[in-house]
């Protein structure tokens, strides 16, 4: 396991890569994904999930740009393997959504925010959020060093927090003011062997010749 003692240039670790799970593949965040995205930003509800505000497009394009390029700053835009196999499908229907870590202490690298939004309605309540959190975790514990996760949910998702203490995080504060709730999960020796060994099946493949290989396939 490699670990990092410094942000600078980590996030930027992604940039190629492809991680394969039972369900979905895990992406970079690129150029090409923000009309999707923005499309679904325009949403109310994934407004209120995310506690986000509606951007222009031009300014979700800054925003992309800043996710893939700053050093404290880790995404990957969440694809469903099976409309990914299928070369009749084009490559923006498959996204479902996106996660992100970003290092919230400057002074502790080891400590990271995660987030989680599975974007189409149709595919939550398959256990994809459940897949896509133990991959993004494993990716931080593995590949940056992380020590010690934390997320903040909004109180009326329910489903989040429900999905978070299942995965043994832990409550640690409560923001009424906000409306959200702050869990998180240190990765002790048992938590990192855990995650780990439930997450071997997990595979990292070069992103740019997997996307050559479907337009192959593709254009067969």
């Amino acid at each position: 396991m490699r670990v990092y003692t410094s942000p600078v240039k980590t996030m930027k670790i992604n940039e190629n890569t492809l991680l394969e799970g039972h369900q979905v593949l895990l992406v970079p965040y690129n150029a090409e994904h923000v009309p999707r995205y923005h499309e679904w930003m325009k949403s109310p509800e994934l407004q209120q999930l995310t506690a986000s505000e509606p951007l222009t497009l031009e300014q979700e394009y800054d925003m992309q740009k800043s996710w893939r390029e700053d050093d404290d700053k880790c995404t990957f835009i969440i694809l469903d393997k099976q409309r990914w196999t299928d070369p009749g499908v084009d490559k923006e229907q498959c996204m479902i959504g996106d996660v992100n870590i970003f290092l919230t202490d400057p002074a502790d690298t080891s400590l990271a925010e995660l987030e989680v939004m599975v974007a189409e309605s149709s595919f939550r309540g398959k256990g994809i959020g459940k897949e896509v959190t133990q991959m993004m975790m494993h990716y931080g514990v593995a590949k940056l060093g992380i020590k010690k996760f934390e997320v903040k949910i909004g109180l009326d998702n329910k489903a989040s927090i429900a999905l978070f203490k299942k995965l043994n995080f832990r409550e640690v504060s409560l923001c009424n003011v906000f409306k959200e709730v702050t869990l998180e999960l240190t990765v002790s020796d048992s938590v990192q062997t855990t995650l780990l060994n439930n997450m071997s099946y997990m595979k990292e493949r070069d992103y740019k010749d997997a996307c050559s290989y479907r337009q192959e396939v593709t254009a067969q």
